[in-house]
């Protein structure tokens, strides 16, 4: 078993990250190193109600303790964030912490860019109405003013990034006929506070919901053309703990004394230099067509895009293998590829996530066509392996291997 500490420091552009338990304590002592006085508590309205998980951090922030604002929710609205700005403002505080799922870290990293952009909510309603070109980005060139603070309670690997973006109009609404939304390329968290203790508190079910959301980062980054020595490593060591400790936390293996702190680890590692790429790419596409956990859409076809990829380049097949523990020694790279792709379904199906694209509710066959036409067109695919020509006929195939 490899060994990990029992906590850590490391700095990591600019974002401090504290592991370790217990480490919630620390909150009110983080913020004052820092000169921030009082801090709102950001997440959602589960989250909240948690008194598990918000007893540690409210006790942790101390006099710093400003109050909660528990409205995030999965849809990332633009209108929640501005929300969140009026309840800081009313209690004044001089910080963010956000707690919980990617919903509430990246709600508050943008609502800190939209403080600081020249719109209000009726103006950047104006402005999307007029397309995603008026509509642009938040405060280009202008850094926000309020400092986040970070504690993440699922793996979907949201917490080590600039963050997110927020709904301005819905797919109804939207003059494409897709939902638009902006974001603002701000600066990291100044605070990255991944305490174990926490996670243990979210229930298992949202546990395993975010649980493919990381560890297809540390899939995905070996096999991205502009992968590197540094991004390999970080990803083939988280690869190497989650792929042992996922299943012990969130899924049907029994719980081992250190699995959370080794699940916690591998998180926060596969987020080093990560490299997001074509799985994240179906998870885009899906989204484009309708409101669905990335998730489980990335726990579906994940198997599914990696065999398509070993079927047409090399994707770093040998370097998977080492993180998911496939033996590659003296193996043919066939026999390697069919191992890797079963070693993620197996992952996948340990947890309690979708099987197939047909479980998802509302997924309709007569989509998928137009659904390979968005994930070819996807940013992501930019990071595609080298060599691989991603025609829309063949992502077709490969959604229709995982219907």
């Amino acid at each position: 078993m490899l060994p990990i500490a029992d906590t850590f420091e490391h700095d990591y552009r600019g974002c401090e990250i504290l592991y370790g338990r217990g480490r919630a304590s620390e909150l009110s002592a983080v913020l004052g190193e820092r000169g921030l006085g009082d801090a709102l508590v950001v997440c959602g309205s589960n989250v909240g109600a948690n008194d598990d998980l918000m007893d540690p951090v409210r006790e942790g922030l101390g006099d710093r303790f400003a109050g909660v604002f528990d409205g995030t929710t999965p849809g990332k609205r633009v209108e929640t964030a501005y929300d969140l700005l009026d309840k800081r403002a009313e209690v004044g505080a001089e910080a963010l912490v956000a707690v919980g799922g990617g919903s509430s870290l990246d709600v508050a990293r943008q609502a800190a860019m939209l403080d600081v952009d020249s719109r209000d909510l009726n103006g950047l309603r104006a402005d999307a109405a007029d397309g995603p070109d008026a509509l642009g980005s938040l405060a280009p060139g202008v850094d926000p003013s309020l400092p986040v603070a970070v504690v993440p309670t699922t793996f979907a690997g949201a917490d080590l990034s600039t963050g997110g973006s927020l709904e301005v109009l819905s797919a109804d609404e939207s003059p494409t006929g897709q939902p638009l939304t902006v974001s603002g390329d701000g600066p990291m968290p100044v605070v990255d506070l991944a305490d174990p203790a926490l996670f243990e508190t979210t229930p298992e079910s949202a546990l395993a919901g975010s649980a493919m959301n990381g560890f297809d980062k540390g899939i995905e980054t070996p096999y991205a053309s502009d992968a590197t020595p540094v991004s390999d490593a970080s990803a083939v060591h988280g690869l190497r703990l989650l792929t042992d400790a996922l299943p012990r936390v969130a899924g049907d293996r029994p719980a081992s004394e250190t699995a959370m702190d080794r699940a916690v680890v591998g998180a926060l590692l596969v987020q080093f230099d990560r490299r997001i790429s074509v799985i994240h790419a179906f998870g885009h596409g899906f989204a484009r067509r309708y409101d669905v956990q990335q998730g489980d859409v990335h726990a579906i076809v994940a198997p599914h895009v990696l065999a398509y990829l070993f079927d047409e380049v090399d994707a770093s097949r040998r370097a998977l293998a080492a993180g998911l523990g496939v033996d590659a020694d003296g193996r043919d790279d066939d026999a390697i590829a069919e191992d890797v792709v079963d070693a993620v379904a197996a992952v996948r199906d340990a947890l309690a996530v979708p099987g197939r694209l047909r479980d998802i509710p509302a997924a309709d066959e007569a989509d998928l066509p137009a659904i390979a036409e968005y994930v070819v067109d996807d940013w992501c695919m930019d990071r595609a392996p080298e060599g691989l020509d991603p025609t829309p006929e063949a992502i077709e195939g490969v959604l229709r291997s995982a219907w």
